[in-house]
């Protein structure tokens, strides 16, 4: 019965997706922009990491409603205290834009259930449950069509701490605040899979998915416009005939893309999602996939997290990922008023400023056709019958000579982008370019090589 079950759940999804346009010309865009902004934005930035008193041990911001255990009515309290009136939409587009961003990803519901949009389907929204009143998806959605961004949506579709019957992944008391009846709260969460409030529990998950869930995405992929790309999170306690209602609702978008977390394996979406890291080559099966990563140590708003990376580490990071053909999408967790964190908007700015010179070696460009290089990253497009590489140069040689091994392909042309033509020697299977004494940053200076033939 089992197996049937399974069959059923693969041909009902390819039912559905049968109704989409083919994958290529839906993921021609997604795979040409290669880098994108995610938005982790939700009533968890009022508490901003910190219940009664102590900061989480453990996670992100976006979390602690659960590893803290906040009763339901507490955490609702919150709400009343988000009110993000600095929020300006367009800003934060035009940040994404001039940070080099194609598509923004915001959570419209995370895993606290509360929706950042005004849904029919719950009082636990922006709408309903906060000071502001206002839709927060509806402003986006203008900016992002006025600025020619790619909008798409988060959507925890299967945990919901609020709503009733949505299921929530079970975490020890110690991974929040040292509560001291936490021997009697982990008991319990163990006994009621993983919730920690009888408020979780007066409805099943099936009424959940049918009252809220389906209903949500629904009013997503209606309400908005355009939407690129439906961001699917954590299945707990998923079932497939959960997730085939859900997957229906893409006929919605004909053209929208997903991820692979509504439900393994049977509904594997477009593209793979490694979290905070970068796989190595030896990770990669093919699959379209994209590294979705913090710029601090959290992805919701925490006060105190004040762990940034460099904005050589993160354009570093996106030179990585596209030399091994996949996409970076980059977080920001807004404050509770409505702002980005200045540290953010500094990273933007900088990374914005290495895209501006060489985009080109990120944007429409597939994985390095060569083996790994000491000194940095390749990226390569195809320019007619000829091969165009990108040499990423994290390591600027001190003797000014750039060995690449396995090019053994005669050299049309090479010259620093933004820079002066540079010139070259093949001895062997290798080619070897004459560099400046200095690079034009300390980040990354691209060499432009065009190559006869295919690569």
């Amino acid at each position: 019965m089992r197996k049937i079950a399974c069959l059923l759940a693969v041909l009902l999804t390819a039912q559905t997706l049968s109704a989409q346009t083919p994958n290529d010309e839906r993921m021609k865009w997604w795979r040409d922009a290669r880098f994108g902004m995610f938005i982790h934005w939700g009533v968890y930035a009022v508490p901003a990491g910190t219940y009664k008193g102590y900061p989480m041990a453990r996670g992100g911001g976006e979390w602690i409603m659960n590893r803290s255990k906040v009763p339901v009515a507490e955490y609702q309290g919150f709400a009343k205290q988000f009110n993000p009136v600095k929020y300006n939409a367009e800003e934060w587009v035009k940040m994404a834009k001039d940070a080099g961003m194609k598509y923004i990803v915001i959570t419209a519901k995370h895993h606290d259930g509360f929706a950042l949009f005004n849904s029919k389907a719950s009082k636990w929204d922006i709408t309903d449950a906060t000071p502001y009143g206002k839709d927060l998806l509806k402003p986006l959605a203008e900016a992002c069509k006025k600025h020619g961004i790619k909008l798409g949506f988060y959507y925890s579709q299967a945990q919901d701490w609020n709503n009733p019957g949505g299921s929530a992944a079970r975490k020890d008391m110690r991974e929040g605040w040292p509560n001291p009846d936490s021997a009697k709260v982990d008991a319990y969460t163990k006994a009621h899979n993983g919730h920690w409030d009888p408020a979780q529990e007066t409805k099943t998950f099936d009424q959940y998915i049918n009252d809220v869930a389906v209903p949500q995405v629904k009013e997503l992929l209606t309400n908005y416009g355009e939407v690129a790309v439906l961001w699917w999170d954590t299945p707990t306690n998923m079932t497939d005939d959960a997730a085939k209602k859900l997957q229906e609702q893409l006929a919605l978008q004909p053209s929208i893309i997903t991820n692979d977390r509504l439900k393994r394996p049977n509904f594997p979406g477009d593209y793979k999602t490694p979290e905070q890291k970068i796989p190595n080559l030896s990770e990669l099966d093919g699959r379209d996939w994209e590294t979705c990563m913090t710029m601090n140590g959290t992805w919701g708003y925490k006060s105190y997290d004040h762990n940034w990376k460099p904005v050589k580490t993160l354009v570093r990071n996106l030179v990585d990922i596209a030399s091994k053909g996949g996409n970076y999408l980059l977080n920001v967790g807004p404050t509770a008023e409505g702002e980005f964190p200045a540290e953010s908007i500094q990273s933007l700015k900088g990374i914005g400023e290495w895209m501006k010179v060489n985009g080109e070696a990120i944007y429409g460009t597939k994985g390095s056709p060569l083996k790994p290089q000491s000194w940095g990253r390749i990226t390569r497009r195809q320019h007619g019958g000829s091969t165009v590489l990108y040499l990423s140069v994290f390591d600027w040689p001190a003797n000014g000579s750039l060995e690449v091994t396995g090019l053994n392909k005669k050299v049309k042309s090479a010259s620093v982008i933004g820079g002066n033509v540079v010139k070259y020697s093949t001895s062997g299977d290798n080619t070897v370019f004459t560099l400046p004494a200095q690079g034009t940053n300390d980040i990354a200076t691209v060499i432009k090589v065009e190559v006869e033939g295919i690569l």
